[in-house]
């Protein structure tokens, strides 16, 4: 928890955020539970063009906030402005939450926990976990891997254009999962795709295409069959090209809103000390979604 019993000022860190649902979901849970002083503000870093991530956290400190949200792109640039890493956060290089206390500034990742929390939700268990094809090995991407591989996952395939990104995040997953006997982790680029989709029981966006403003899908969907299920960490729009055109298909799909409310429980009890009502921020999201959902 930041602060004691004083208010709590969050700051959601990232670009883009206009859109972003994460202020109201955090402010209607604490309103409902009778947080008072309870605020969330988005930090949008859009349009910097070098942006010093240690100086934007020791103004906002200075302002008076109390913790933060930590989104696209700065999950893994933000690690050398913290005082410590959670071990599961330094497993996957990247972290999307930050505590304030007397100890400094420490870093979680509730990303890995939300998108397990909201595959096991969604998906029958079974055998069709065995092997998924995962499109980004970025900050979101690093999380949704180990959230595979703690699904049940055995074979796991890293799409991802930058070849340094892709294999540092191979290399951590193998160590973190020293002893999953028979689980494979491979890496490569995008000339791997289709082979990789087309073999795969699974396939996960952790990009940002498909986002309002970068529309597309990350791979062409004519690779995909009705036996595969697709999931995606994108929420606006909830319905992605991809996902619209994975249900064509006849796929069974995982939206991004279900990571969503599970890694801003996750990240609101770490912020305040308190276990939010998971279902009444699920109500709460579908409530705002409503209007944009056809």
């Amino acid at each position: 928890m930041s602060t004691g019993s004083g208010p709590l000022r969050i700051g959601l860190i990232g670009n883009g955020l206009a859109t972003s649902l994460s202020p109201l979901i955090h402010e209607e849970e604490a309103r409902a539970l009778g947080l008072s002083g309870y605020s969330y503000e988005r930090l949008d870093l859009s349009g910097i063009a070098a942006v010093d991530l240690a100086e934007v956290l020791k103004e906002a400190l200075h302002e008076g906030f109390t913790g933060f949200n930590v989104t696209y792109p700065h999950k893994q640039a933000i690690l050398p402005c913290l005082d410590s890493i959670a071990p599961d956060a330094a497993v996957l290089g990247a972290v999307n939450t930050i505590v304030v206390s007397e100890a400094g500034l420490t870093g979680y990742n509730t990303d890995r926990s939300g998108f397990l929390a909201g595959l096991r939700r969604v998906l029958p268990a079974g055998p069709r976990h065995q092997t998924a094809a995962l499109f980004g090995a970025g900050g979101a991407g690093s999380a949704v891997a180990a959230a595979l591989l703690d699904f049940g996952v055995q074979n796991l395939r890293i799409i991802d254009p930058v070849p340094e990104r892709r294999e540092q995040l191979k290399a951590a997953l193998q160590l973190a999962y020293p002893a999953r006997s028979g689980t494979s982790i491979q890496a490569g680029g995008e000339e791997l795709a289709r082979e990789w989709v087309s073999t795969a029981d699974g396939v996960v966006n952790a990009t940002p295409i498909g986002m309002e403003h970068i529309p597309g899908t990350p791979f062409d969907t004519a690779w995909l069959r009705p036996g595969h299920w697709v999931a995606d960490v994108v929420y606006r729009p909830v319905r992605t090209a991809l996902l619209a055109e994975a249900s064509q298909r006849g796929c069974p799909v995982v939206d991004g809103t279900t990571m969503l409310v599970e890694q801003a429980a996750d990240t609101f009890a770490l912020l305040t000390g308190i276990e939010p009502v998971r279902t009444r921020m699920r109500s709460h999201l579908a409530r705002l979604l409503a209007p944009a959902v056809r």
